[in-house]
């Protein structure tokens, strides 16, 4: 499985983000300065055939007590559409490798 996270600059501020959280994983993980603000998408592309989007965080908090909606896509073209989205946000984004593990 291949797996690649876009986020806005809003995670680079913060003492541990979710920035720092997939970099550490290994999950190469990219910062979109080009967002003026927040970048509120929750989208992934699987396959390149299937787009799972909606308002759901993919938290403790979504899954039990928030009211969240989640969209399954299964069309290949639409899934096209929304990679190339992506790719065109990868494009403006820098390569971040998260903060040394402040953890300790």
């Amino acid at each position: 499985m291949h797996a690649e996270i876009i986020l806005d600059k809003s995670n680079i501020s913060d003492r541990y983000s979710a920035a720092d959280f997939t970099a550490h994983m290994g999950i190469p993980t990219f910062i979109d300065y080009s967002v003026s603000g927040i970048a509120h998408n929750k989208i992934m592309i699987i396959d390149r055939e299937v787009v799972i989007t909606g308002s759901f965080n993919f938290t403790r908090a979504a899954e039990e007590n928030n009211s969240e909606n989640l969209l399954i896509i299964r069309n290949k073209e639409l899934a096209r559409e929304y990679l190339e989205n992506w790719e065109r946000h990868r494009a403006d984004s820098e390569e971040y490798i998260g903060k040394q593990d402040i953890r300790n």
